[in-house]
């Protein structure tokens, strides 16, 4: 992949984070994201879910910060973003996965209706579009995935934003 393709990737990426486009990321950009994707599942910020989707979108932010926040400003530039997280997170997607686990397990509870364990194409392709993936993109991936379990919804998460040059 040449240079212009690996930016502009990593680009649409970082949107996917800065919920509210203001140039970084940060916390309340992750509690924008958890209350978004709670209120289109219907499920209340006091509610065991809901709690649990906020513990879990603190504790990606905080993997995040650690990893990306060079200046400690307790936000995350695009540069920040592409040489932190990305090229730190490259070589190791396992990092990636386990920063990112916490709050994907309480997404899946949330977005799983059956309460199976797993979630659908169709549940995939909602969480997507709320946070800010493409319509066109998230039903193409949603279509791609299937019905998935938490481990495969992990190791796509982390393919997916640890992508190589």
């Amino acid at each position: 992949m040449d240079s212009a393709e690996y930016e502009r990737r990593i680009a649409a990426r970082f949107a996917t984070f800065d919920q509210d486009g203001n140039g970084y990321i940060s916390r309340e950009d992750f509690s924008t994201a958890a209350q978004a994707l709670l209120a289109e599942f219907g499920v209340t910020a006091r509610s065991e879910r809901g709690q649990a989707l906020y513990i879990g979108a603190e504790a990606f932010w905080q993997g995040m910060a650690g990893i990306a926040d060079r200046d400690g400003d307790q936000r995350i530039t695009r540069d920040e973003f592409v040489g932190g997280a990305v090229k730190r997170l490259r070589d190791n997607p396992a990092r990636f996965a386990e920063i990112a686990r916490p709050f994907l397990h309480a997404l899946i509870v949330l977005a799983d209706g059956d309460g199976d364990g797993s979630v659908t194409g169709a549940e995939v392709e909602r969480v997507l579009r709320v946070l800010g993936v493409q319509p066109g993109v998230a039903a193409q991936a949603a279509a791609d995935l299937g019905t998935v379990t938490e481990d495969q919804v992990v190791s796509a998460f982390a393919s997916y934003f640890t992508v190589p040059e």
